[in-house]
């Protein structure tokens, strides 16, 4: 239930989907800035700049910081470290239409990984969501083109840890301040990227305008800005509507494919992709439906 001091809902939806214009055209600026930054750099410098962002967010709350928080902030950081690693390979190897797709697995990797740790039941729809996501890999692995490439094995897997972020943030974060966790969270993506650009071999690489533009996109919009948007406003929803929202992220990047970079699916790929959509929303749509009878019932029952 919505308390009287929270904001009109229509504000709250305004900025949710807000959210997932700016986290959709991180698909594409990241595309344009690893087409000549090599991905773990492109990560690295990104989050760079949004550490230092937060430290300045956070200057006047730096005396609360203690090792309770950073601990837990580094917990939820290597997740979201390992996370925005795979998303970079997974766009830099496919492209962000299928990734964008792909990405939206994560809906389904909740109830596995929840049940494989907690013994948490899946459930009918969610099982046969994930049906029908294998039924969408294997036509797009069959599609031609080079099928299910590298760059979607790194999607699907960032899917996973997307997941796996999402539930280290509800399993380890209690009532901590919400900006200095942001802030442990983001310096910890730092120190993972800087070792993946120490131990991985760097490629020749160029910085040209168009990628430092990205960059600085990235590490602003869909980065410090989200991130703050999420943690305001998604408080007034629940998950299962939080989640419903959070799936427009791949058409944005399908429409950011399609009219920015020109990219073309054929109908084998539209089609598998089509179903992996559906695989993802259908849980959330039977969830939102549970829940508008619990809330229907809860109101007649007290009225």
């Amino acid at each position: 239930m919505i308390s009287p001091a929270s904001p009109a809902m229509s504000r709250v939806y305004f900025f949710l989907v807000l959210t997932t214009l700016f986290w959709g055209g991180s698909f594409l600026f990241t595309k344009i800035g690893v087409s000549t930054i090599p991905p773990q750099l492109f990560v690295l410098t990104r989050f760079i700049m949004a550490t230092v962002i937060m430290l300045l967010v956070c200057s006047r709350r730096l005396k609360k910081l203690d090792t309770v928080t950073i601990v837990r902030g580094m917990i939820v950081g290597v997740a979201l470290g390992l996370t925005n690693l795979s998303f970079v390979f997974g766009i830099q190897g496919t492209s962000i239409s299928r990734a964008g797709i792909l990405n939206n697995l994560f809906v389904l990797f909740i109830p596995v990984i929840t049940k494989i740790i907690w013994r948490d039941r899946i459930g009918r729809v969610n099982s046969a969501g994930i049906a029908l996501a294998v039924a969408g890999i294997v036509l797009l692995a069959t599609s031609g083109g080079g099928g299910f490439n590298r760059g979607d094995i790194f999607s699907t897997f960032c899917a996973f840890l997307i997941a796996c972020h999402i539930i280290s943030v509800s399993k380890v974060l209690k009532d901590d301040d919400v900006f200095l966790i942001t802030l442990v969270q983001f310096a910890t993506v730092t120190l993972i990227a800087g070792a993946a650009t120490l131990l991985l071999p760097l490629p020749a690489f160029s910085i040209t305008t168009p990628a430092v533009l990205s960059v600085v996109y990235c590490a602003i919009l869909p980065t410090v800005l989200c991130f703050t948007l999420q943690n305001i406003y998604q408080r007034y929803v629940t998950p299962t509507r939080a989640g419903l929202i959070y799936t427009l992220d791949p058409v944005w990047s399908l429409i950011a494919g399609f009219f920015v970079l020109g990219e073309r699916l054929n109908d084998r790929e539209w089609i598998g992709c089509g179903i992996i959509f559906l695989a993802a929303l259908l849980p959330l749509l039977y969830r939102l439906s549970l829940e508008s009878r619990l809330i229907s019932t809860y109101i007649s029952r007290n009225s």
